[in-house]
């Protein structure tokens, strides 16, 4: 099993989730993050008044799938969240070594 975790621009969210949804993926944790890259965030103007932006709101979607539908799912957030402009984000994939449903008890990919 694989855990993919994506850093994606926020408007570009429904459009991973639900091409993720047909794909097979059930489930998906999304948080709200701010960070930087080699943009080192942005000048912008409120009210007449500049101010820097050292932290830009992006999107963290964590996602665990079998080792069979992991290149799709990379596939898919790159095709899906690419805009081709900087700051599109980055994807880090580790590998897992166990799922356990709470509920069930039950273990590895049924556990998805």
């Amino acid at each position: 099993m694989k855990k993919i975790e994506a850093i994606i621009k926020p408007f570009k969210l429904d459009e991973v989730k639900d091409a993720l949804h047909e794909m097979g993926v059930q489930g998906m944790t999304v948080t709200e993050v701010k960070g930087f890259g080699r943009q080192k965030g942005h000048i912008e103007v409120y009210r007449g008044t500049e101010f820097e932006v050292k932290f830009i709101p992006k999107i963290k979607i964590e996602i665990v799938v079998p080792d069979a539908l992991a290149e799709k799912a990379i596939a898919t957030i790159i095709e899906k969240a690419k805009t081709e402009k900087i700051g599109d984000g980055k994807i880090f994939v580790t590998t897992i070594e166990e799922v356990i449903r709470i509920r069930t008890g039950e273990k590895g990919d049924a556990a998805i």
